[in-house]
């Protein structure tokens, strides 16, 4: 989640996947409860830059998400590559325990990607 300035991105939870539909339903309701405009996806794309298996898997999931949006919130795609060592390193540097970092590598990756797209589109103004 980011602010509304658009300053700082947060992680808010992690969601149990349950399949594409079910996953997009949790997306859906986080949007409604929290005002949402904008969901940023994280694309694993592989380190040449090509789409391969897991990317191909998101990109399905991203389709099933767009068809279960509100026409009036946009959907983005941001690269991924390398965000959950990133925020190995930002645990370990915030001396988190290695049995912690197991519960909120996930939130912390996220907070990353959504840093990053924050990053590449500032707010207009």
């Amino acid at each position: 989640m980011t602010d509304e300035a658009m300053i700082a991105a947060h992680p808010l939870a992690v969601l149990r996947r349950v399949g594409h539909s079910g996953d997009a339903s949790a997306v859906v309701a986080l949007v409604g409860e929290h005002g949402v405009t904008d969901v940023v996806v994280g694309m694993p794309f592989e380190l040449s830059g090509k789409i391969g298996h897991r990317a191909r898997r998101v990109q399905d999931f991203i389709a099933v998400l767009r068809a279960a949006l509100p026409l009036t919130v946009q959907l983005h795609e941001q690269d991924e590559r390398f965000t959950t060592a990133q925020a190995e390193r930002v645990l370990i540097e915030g001396d988190v325990s290695r049995a912690k970092r197991r519960g909120v590598i996930d939130q912390q990756a996220a907070a990353l990607i959504l840093r990053a797209w924050l990053d590449a589109h500032p707010p207009r103004g």
